[in-house]
């Protein structure tokens, strides 16, 4: 999964393509548990949506405009807006579930 800047994130959105975008932090415990997941189903699920990580110290103006307080919260978008968010650690079989619901 490509870690990608807000300027990257706004041009991702204008696209076809439904956004997968896992909002981390390199310090978060959760964090470095949900990355491994969160490639696998990169893997998995890479032809029907573009997968990325967006770091939330370095892009604090797009955590600020989604409003997360909390991390890891993986969002969908579609059609450039937000559709449904998963917050905090979750195994694989319940990110496959997120997933399968929302892509």
């Amino acid at each position: 999964m490509e870690q990608i800047n807000t300027e990257k994130f706004d041009e991702l959105l204008k696209g076809e393509k439904p956004v997968v975008c896992d909002f981390f932090a390199t310090w978060c415990g959760p964090c470095k548990m949900l990355a491994p997941v969160m490639e696998q189903m990169s893997a998995e699920y890479g032809g029907k949506a573009e997968f990325v990580k967006v770091d939330i110290d370095e892009n604090m103006e797009l955590a600020a405009r989604y409003g997360i307080m909390s991390i890891p919260l993986v969002a969908v978008f579609k059609g450039g807006e937000a559709v449904d968010k998963s917050l905090g650690y979750c195994s694989k079989s319940e990110m496959k579930e997120f997933l399968d619901k929302n892509l």
